[in-house]
């Protein structure tokens, strides 16, 4: 009897370390997997709007874009134009690259064509501290050419990680590259505006840019028209 229950007090402590070992593997385990995740998260991926990451973030990709050698447009820039107001943003103003003003400044949209973009979101009612403003080419084109195919995909994911970082409520795609670039597709502007399309689950309104308003100003009435329905979506008052 004596023996019995030696036996039944080992096979007790026998039981209580296997369990105890099966938990510090199961603990182990489910720590690598979630540190084997956390690597797999790409760097631009924010949790919430409120996370307070966005302002870092953009500044890591702005260091890097400032960095880039990547095409021919490094070697005739002045300033690299990453971008321009709020991290936190629901609307972003996406162009097609910088003039000869923005790279001489640095900053997105601040010529002539600027100058309407700016009088456009103040009478949505904001300022531009309110949206954010950037480029799908970071670097001016030599005579403000069109940007080529391969600049585009050079230069897109920079693009790619601002609009992923700041998670907008709308895109506004100002012009035919901006639209092309970010819908991946060939369709004439003038098909594409006025309805509302998906871009990594957000909302994507192309409308004419600003330099082709300053040329055709009978186009202003349509783009507010666009514009609108942005404000609309965005929960702002009209």
């Amino acid at each position: 009897m004596t023996v019995s229950l030696h036996q039944d007090v080992i096979r007790t402590e026998m039981l209580s370390l296997v369990k105890s070992l099966k938990g510090q593997v199961a603990d182990h385990q489910n720590s690598y997997v979630n540190m084997d995740l956390e690597r797999k998260l790409p760097k631009n991926k924010v949790v919430s709007r409120d996370s307070g990451k966005r302002e870092e973030l953009l500044n890591e990709v702005c260091h890097e874009a400032g960095d880039c050698e990547s095409c021919q447009l490094s070697r005739t820039r002045k300033h690299v134009v990453f971008g321009d107001g709020n991290p936190e943003a629901n609307i972003v103003f996406v162009g097609e690259a910088p003039g000869a003003d923005e790279d001489e400044q640095g900053l997105p949209f601040v010529g002539r064509a600027g100058q309407l973009l700016t009088n456009i979101i103040k009478a949505m009612g904001l300022e531009r501290k309110d949206v954010y403003i950037c480029n799908i080419l970071k670097c001016r084109p030599p005579g403000n050419r069109n940007p080529l195919p391969e600049e585009i995909r050079l230069c897109e994911s920079y693009l790619k990680r601002q609009l992923a970082i700041i998670s907008p409520k709308v895109i506004c795609a100002l012009g035919t590259f901006a639209a092309h670039t970010l819908l991946q597709t060939d369709i004439p502007i003038t098909q594409l505006r006025g309805r509302f399309h998906s871009y990594q689950g957000i909302k994507l309104m192309p409308t004419y840019h600003p330099a082709y308003l300053l040329r055709n100003p009978a186009a202003k009435k349509p783009v507010w028209d666009d514009i609108q329905m942005i404000m609309k979506e965005a929960g702002i008052p009209s």
